[in-house]
């Protein structure tokens, strides 16, 4: 028996439309499970790409800036295709300025997705697994700024470190429910969100000199670590954050 196999499992992965999120899906459609991708855009090149897999992929539309219709979202995500197993909580954004400018706007738009959101829809999807008795994973997504401080995203930070706690937190309040809690932290990785670091020469050269690595992450480069932490192979894992930096935090 592959214990990396998710055959017959549903995951719901929020921000699944672009970067990170769609690696991680499409990561998960090849081992076998069914994609509910949820985001603010359609999500078609996601969807082609995982049902190439054999997999199944359903979009539902959604603005997770707000709580509000959470309940009705997974509702309609288990009438597709059934009980969630799996929930990645990907879904973010990122507001840059000095601390002595930065806006309470900026703030709460930052925290309010960031880190409201993917409690109560962490709270949300627990809440059925059991009722159900099922088992289930819970992943969410922190940064290299749940262990550093960063300069000029002062809300970022504090979202994302505050991702590391409820990760935990969550982790030792649902253990003995059989739901595991983890989070993935990416490093740098080339996406939408780092286009304007990517594209500062000055920056770019300072980032990719530190990895060891030597290169900027990849979306797909998290889907190895999406998949173990989604399958039976993680079942004794509660609580970590496991960083996938290309031993930025090593250096």
């Amino acid at each position: 028996m592959n214990p990396f196999d998710l055959s017959g499992k549903t995951a719901l992965v929020t921000g699944a439309n672009t970067g990170i999120g769609q690696g991680i899906a499409i990561g998960l459609a090849k081992a076998g499970a069914n994609i509910v991708a949820v985001g603010r855009t359609p999500a078609d090149q996601t969807q082609k790409c995982i049902e190439t897999t054999g997999s199944r992929c359903v979009q539902i539309q959604a603005d997770l800036s707000s709580t509000a219709g959470l309940d009705n979202m997974v509702s309609d995500a288990e009438a597709e295709l059934g009980p969630i197993d799996i929930l990645v909580n990907n879904a973010g954004t990122i507001k840059r300025n000095d601390a002595l400018a930065f806006t309470e706007e900026d703030w709460d738009t930052v925290m309010d997705l960031n880190l409201k959101t993917l409690f109560f829809l962490s709270q949300c999807v627990a809440k059925r697994m059991v009722a159900q008795s099922r088992p289930g994973k819970i992943i969410n997504i922190a940064s290299m700024l749940s262990f550093q401080g960063g300069i000029r995203v002062a809300s970022y930070t504090a979202s994302k470190s505050g991702v590391a706690g409820l990760t935990k937190l969550l982790a030792n309040e649902w253990a003995t429910k059989r739901i595991c809690v983890n989070a993935i932290a990416p490093g740098y990785i080339a996406t939408n969100n780092t286009a304007a670091l990517q594209a500062d020469e000055k920056r770019n050269q300072e980032i990719v000199g530190r990895i060891p690595a030597g290169r900027w992450g990849q979306p797909e480069d998290l889907s190895g670590a999406a998949v173990f932490l989604a399958s039976g192979a993680s079942d004794y894992v509660h609580g970590t954050v496991l960083a996938v930096d290309g031993g930025w935090l090593a250096r």
